[in-house]
């Protein structure tokens, strides 16, 4: 009797309602599916892509330009105020989420599904950004082979593209250092390569009449498509290879340009115009709000991708030390990269005669224009050139793996048994399908729609979306409860710092970025073009999608619930009976035997909720506990056949209750079963 309820507990039969379409057939039920889903190869491979994913553009065209504009170093106290507050602990709250879980942005909110609209809100602003910046990645690929030349295209007036405005700014000045024409009514020659012949934005009148397509830029943008995907191609196990190089030679480069950039005349000029602390600046809101802005975008918290990125870890990776290595980083990177700028914008402020502020710029003027035009200053200007625009494409590139990542990890979570294993192919529709809805970027007039997705896909509803996942975690799903995920997780809990920047300082610095954002909003705009009216009406709209499909989605688990609406909202608030680490091992305390398969009733329930006949687990618990104070008096235990031993039944006391103990199997059927034709027990 004992050999063969040993037998028995070794090889437990998992009932037909219990097994994934993928257990079915020949598969091996003791491979874990989550195994299916893949991880990363190699320890360094999440950190580089996170570093790859933190560390983008941003880091060279905008911080340095926010920081001499909001006080030079002074800056630097409110940035990293910002970033103790902010950046550090939701970075952590991220990664935390995904490799708890191994779930991608949507089927996280088995956390919580009221929430569940957060998720999708998540997916469409990384699409609607994935579209735009792959269009930057395009430019900078036809920067790049523009570079491959002996003369730069952009040094000299005189070629089709250029107006009688042209002046080669370049050794105008006489020999007391004073120039002799007013640059102000003049156009370099950089400026007008990027917009009249890159952009050729002279073909178009407006966003609303946008012109021809320009099919260098198309192709570029194709280019710019097939290399992600096919950087993605084999999911994580290719882009965390990719990775090794993408994130690691953009340092080698820009370490190049910062000895290169020091070494030349003038560039101390613009290192002191950069650096000088301007400590009253530090009196107004605005530097502070700007701090936490660059903070927000930078790190890239609620994009997804840090949270698709922590799901693919083994369940006890060190993702508290990642944290600090990574925003740390990417902190140092930004000073870094603003050394590097401003000596060679130093050095251009020298040559011209003019203030180092009336040479730089924000954004991407910074990389198309002012720079590109200090680089023929230089001698063996097309090799400096090309390095520059070589590490803004490495930079580009990790950026969207990330954003492809998230959208692929997200919908195949969503869908594993279908897309996971065509997961390639699913993959490339996404890229076709992006690259077509791009192509509107590649018209004459693409870089008014560039600047409007710019200002609308990623704004306020990007912090509408982390507020809402913050306050959901730390306030519905419960913060010793998620303190404790993390213990069992890691081996420890947070500390007073995380839970107080969770609970109260993150989730208020943000609700005050978007009053900030909401109260002093300014009509989007491209050098002295103006957007219509409806433009403006179509990018709010695209910003509150964003923001509409939280309720949305609360609407929806509201409705699969049953009973009043307050006993809805708490069931849908609730998490879902599999939430938790996806391989068994890895599950303790409350989480222990809940995954499909186990001999536990509760993956019963979660396969009755979402196959048919229970739909809800409170009305059940109700009446099983009703039926087991009905049935415990008349229970008589009595011996079973010899195939079975004596102690069978439900590994849960409380679920004993329902089966009556008659000799036969075919009698074992309580009410509950009755309702239920999928799953009876049946005879021997």
């Amino acid at each position: 009797m004992k050999k063969l309820q040993g037998a028995h507990h070794r090889q437990p039969i998992t009932p037909d309602l219990l097994m994934t379409p993928s257990d079915q057939g020949d598969v091996d039920l003791d491979v874990d599916f989550a195994a299916d889903r893949g991880n990363w190869t190699g320890k360094l491979d999440f950190l580089l892509s996170c570093i790859g994913y933190c560390v983008g553009l941003g880091n060279v065209w905008r911080f340095p330009y926010r920081a001499y504009t909001n006080g030079g170093g002074a800056f630097l106290v409110p940035y990293f105020l910002m970033l103790a507050i902010c950046g550090i602990p939701l970075f952590f709250l991220e990664l935390s989420l995904g490799q708890f879980s191994s779930l991608g942005p949507l089927a996280v909110w088995k956390i919580s599904p009221l929430f569940k609209g957060a998720g999708a809100a998540m997916l469409l602003i990384v699409g609607l950004v994935a579209i735009y910046y792959n269009m930057i990645i395009a430019y900078v690929l036809f920067y790049l082979f523009a570079s491959l030349t002996s003369n730069l295209p952009w040094e000299h007036c005189g070629n089709w593209w250029n107006t009688d405005l042209c002046l080669e700014h370049r050794g105008s000045k006489d020999g007391n250092g004073a120039l002799p024409l007013n640059l102000t009514s003049t156009v370099s020659p950089s400026e007008e390569y990027w917009s009249r012949y890159v952009l050729h934005i002279q073909g178009s009148r407006g966003i609303g009449s946008p012109g021809e397509i320009r099919w260098n830029l198309c192709l570029c943008l194709l280019l710019a498509w097939v290399i992600v995907f096919l950087c993605i191609l084999k999911g994580v196990k290719s882009s965390g290879k990719v990775v090794y190089f993408t994130a690691t030679f953009p340092y080698l480069i820009l370490l190049m340009l910062l000895v290169r950039g020091v070494t030349l005349p003038g560039a101390w000029k613009g290192i002191q115009f950069y650096l000088t602390p301007q400590f009253h600046h530090l009196l107004s809101s605005k530097v502070w709000i700007e701090a936490a802005l660059q903070i927000f975008y930078s790190l890239g918290v609620g994009f997804g991708g840090l949270l698709t990125f922590a799901s693919y870890n083994t369940f006890h990776q060190n993702i508290y030390r990642d944290t600090f290595i990574v925003t740390l980083g990417n902190a140092i990177t930004s000073i870094l990269a603003g050394f590097a700028i401003f000596s060679v914008l130093g050095y251009m402020s020298q040559e011209l005669g003019v203030p180092v502020d009336q040479v730089a710029k924000a954004g991407p003027g910074l990389a198309f224009v002012v720079y590109p035009q200090a680089m023929t200053m230089l001698p063996l200007s097309p090799f400096w050139s090309f390095l520059f625009f070589f590490m803004l494409l490495t930079l580009g590139l990790d950026s969207q793996f990330a954003f492809l990542e998230t959208i692929v990890t997200a919908v195949t979570d969503e869908f594993p048994y279908y897309l996971r294993p065509k997961k390639a192919v699913f993959s490339g529709l996404i890229c076709v399908a992006m690259y077509l809805m791009g192509l509107v970027l590649t018209t004459d007039g693409g870089m008014y729609w560039l600047v409007l997705l710019d200002d609308y896909s990623a704004s306020f509803g990007l912090m509408v979306v982390v507020i809402t996942t913050c306050l959901a975690v730390t306030r519905v799903y419960g913060i010793q409860r998620f303190c404790r995920d993390i213990h069992m997780m890691l081996g420890f809990k947070p500390g007073l710092y995380f839970r107080a920047c969770w609970l109260f300082l993150s989730p208020a610095t943000l609700l005050a970025l978007l009053v900030y954002s909401i109260v002093k909003y300014q009509p989007s705009e491209y050098g002295s073009y103006r957007f219509p009216a409806w433009a403006e009406l179509l990018g709010i709209l695209m910003g509150l999608l964003s923001c509409l499909m939280i309720p949305a989605g609360m609407l929806v688990a509201v409705l699969r619930e049953e009973g009043s609406l307050w006993e809805r909202l708490q069931q849908a608030s609730r998490p879902t009976m599999d939430w938790g680490p996806s391989l068994e091992e890895n599950r303790t305390g409350m989480y222990v035997a809940t995954l499909v398969g186990s001999q536990s009733p509760k993956p019963l329930m979660v396969h009755m909720r979402k196959y048919g006949g229970i739909t809800s687990f409170e009305n059940t618990a109700i009446e099983v506990d009703r039926e087991i104070a009905e049935e415990e008096e008349s229970m008589i235990p009595q011996p079973g056949p010899a195939a079975v031993g004596t102690d069978w039944g439900p590994g849960t006391h409380g679920w004993r209750g329902r089966w009556r103990r008659s000799g036969q199997l075919k009698e074992d059927i309580s009410p509950i079963w009755s309702r239920t034709p999928a799953w009876n027990p049946r005879t021997p």
